[in-house]
């Protein structure tokens, strides 16, 4: 154990580490602190001495300045690129060698402030991205011979079993095999209510468990989770810049040429052309080079770009850039795969209809002790429905089960033989005398299968795939803002009409197979312009691709989520309303603050001619629109 000494020494060590994180962390801020600190005191001391305190004012000009100096000299020299770090430098120079030091050191304070709030809120909007970083697990509890070993969970593999305790953080993505509890998913899905988890069901990593504790069959590796996606996907978003700010950031080289150019005129013809003195002319000359400097042109569209991405990530809306939510707003039609993504991707049973001598609870029991043997997606709905109405699982015997792909099953229960399936596999005549017979015939956009003996019918099972519950709200919606919804279904056409009166799209394309689908969105495109697609298995990632937006749902698959550009990471298609709103929000403020900045670049370039601008006035309306413009982009960070 540490003695005290040993425990004091530590205490100091730990907090000069902080103090150096914390100053290294605001080194800017604290720089123009001490800068207008220097300046104030320079000011008070000039009025009560009546005595020049330049000196004192440089050294606000090396303290303050310092940092964009830096910054503005790495950039030009190393990059070969004209910055607006150069301009506020060169301004601020220039008022030193007219005598006007407190102005240059007012100049270097302002611009040094704005930089110091741009890099917070730069960084603020960014740390609402990567604190997700703190919910990423490092260990997991690992079950093996009987015993519990912590171990990091990059060495987890699929089929490992882990346990998670109340209060810790699932370590990896997989299915509970022992126990129950409450799960609180929001870092992964973004909804705050906790959800309900049994045996057979689903947990991802990162997300907390409350309540119970669990063992977890690992599903997926530690690089391959959900978790572990939108981590990537962070990063990627992080470092792709949409059209606007590739525009500025193209221009901005040219633009500040252009403006040493012109400041470089205006130190020269005034006194020919406009009367004025060499003193005036260099004075505004450098009031000049601080107004027509881009700062905030150049900082509209980062923050709000980053802010909006942070905001979407916590809403369960993984963007992969900036670019792509921007394009988003003009999107004119979205095409829809139907087989989970309209619908949840599992048949469900409808109806079930028995002829009049079978008793329902033994139809029942005779499928499901039948079906229980097969891993067909139909018969396990069939079984869940028989599981459901009978109460119990504690199925008759099936001997002689025998599984003929595509059609059906057959097993002989208490001595009688009986098959399960499709009309085909059961014989069409007994089939059509059955439905002869027979009120309730089954409706023709569902899945029938059929139950019977040697020579009779017992009954059918009518399934289908379910919609999902807010497809019909989010299509409605995206119909009511103009945006045409397209359905692409490989059913015939009666069934493709079926669901999508169902689904509410103004559009179906029936009998799409998985290779045509990117003909029919090319020809979308040409009819409607911008089109997204959305889906979620491997058939539709050439789709995906092609779209002018990819919109992968989260539970789909790898590929699908690889090739798509937004993924909706709860499956929940109501997301995609906000996305539309959410788009053009992001938008519209970029648009407002690209047209602000312009417009207090060309009132204070007035300003300065009609002569009624100081430098100190020029430094305050330049960098102010610069901290507005930040702001009003973090203004997305809500919403």
């Amino acid at each position: 154990m540490l003695n005290m000494a040993e425990l004091s020494i530590h205490s100091r060590q730990q907090k000069h580490t902080y103090n150096f994180l914390f100053i290294r962390k605001h080194y800017e801020m604290i720089l123009a602190i001490i800068a207008g600190l220097l300046i104030l005191s320079g000011w008070l001391l000039e009025h009560l001495t009546d005595h020049s305190q330049w000196f004192i004012f440089l050294l606000a000009y090396i303290i303050g300045g310092y940092a964009k100096a830096k910054e503005g000299w790495e950039e030009t020299v190393h990059e070969r690129k004209l910055n607006v770090e150069l301009l506020m430098i060169l301004a601020a120079i220039g008022a030193a060698c007219i005598g006007n030091w407190q102005e240059g050191a007012v100049l270097i304070f302002i611009f040094a402030l704005s930089g110091a709030l741009e890099s917070y809120a730069t960084a603020r909007s960014s740390h609402a991205l990567s604190e997700l970083l703190a919910y990423k697990p490092e260990t997991a509890r690992l079950i093996l011979n009987g015993s519990e070993t912590l171990v990091p969970v990059e060495q987890l593999t699929i089929g490992d079993k882990i346990r998670v305790k109340p209060g810790e953080r699932v370590s990896a993505d997989g299915t509970i095999i022992k126990g129950e509890t409450t799960v609180d998913q929001s870092t992964i899905t973004g909804e705050s209510v906790p959800v309900y988890l049994k045996t057979g069901e689903d947990m991802m990593a990162g997300t907390m468990n409350i309540e119970g504790s669990v063992v977890v069959r690992v599903n997926k590796r530690s690089h391959e989770t959900v978790f572990s996606r939108i981590l990537q996907m962070v990063q990627t978003a992080q470092e792709e810049k949409v059209p606007a700010q590739q525009f500025i950031e193209k221009v901005e080289p040219h633009y500040v040429k252009a403006v040493l150019l012109f400041t470089a005129i205006m130190l020269v013809a005034p006194p020919f052309i406009m009367d004025w003195t060499w003193h005036l002319t260099f004075y505004r000359a450098m009031i000049l080079l601080v107004v027509t400097s881009p700062c905030a042109l150049v900082a509209s569209t980062m923050p709000a770009v980053l802010s909006a991405i942070a905001f979407g990530a916590r809403q369960g809306i993984l963007v992969k850039g900036g670019g792509h939510l921007e394009l988003f707003s003009s999107i004119n039609a979205i095409a829809f795969d139907k087989t989970g993504t309209l619908t949840v991707g599992r048949p469900e049973v409808t109806r079930v209809h028995v002829e009049p001598s079978t008793d329902i609870q033994s139809f029942l029991a005779i499928a499901g002790s039948i079906e229980h043997e097969s891993t067909h997606p139909l018969a396990s709905a069939i079984v869940r429905y028989a599981e459901t109405q009978l109460g119990h699982k504690a199925w008759e015997t099936a001997l002689q089960i025998q599984t003929k792909p595509g059609f059906g099953v057959s097993g002989i229960i208490n001595g009688i033989s009986y098959k399960v399936g499709k009309a085909a596999y059961i014989g069409e005549e007994i089939i059509e005398t059955f439905l002869q017979d027979t009120v309730k015939r089954p409706e023709t956009d569902q899945t029938v299968v059929y139950v019977a003996t040697k020579d009779k019918v017992l009954g059918y099972f009518a399934l289908r795939d379910q919609m999902r519950k807010e497809a019909q709200e989010a299509i409605n919606t995206l119909n009511h803002h103009g945006i045409a919804t397209i359905m692409l279904t490989g059913d015939n056409e009666r069934t493709a009409q079926a669901i999508a009166q169902e689904a509410g799209v103004t559009d179906a394309i029936s009998n799409c197979l998985p290779d045509n689908k990117v003909t029919h969105i090319k020809a979308l495109q040409k009819k409607h312009g911008k089109v997204a697609m959305i889906g979620d298995g491997i058939n539709d990632t050439p789709a995906l691709a092609t779209a002018d937006i990819g919109i992968a749902m989260g539970g789909g698959t790898d590929a699908a989520l690889e090739a798509a550009d937004i993924v909706l990471v709860k499956n929940d298609l109501k997301k995609m309303v906000n996305l539309v709103h959410f788009s053009k929000k992001m938008n519209r403020i970029i648009k407002q603050n690209v047209i602000f900045a312009l417009a207090m670049i060309a009132f204070l370039i007035v300003n300065t001619f009609l002569g009624d601008l100081s430098l100190t006035l020029g430094v305050i309306g330049h960098e102010g629109s610069t901290i507005l413009v930040i702001l009003n982009g973090l203004r997305l960070l809500r919403g």
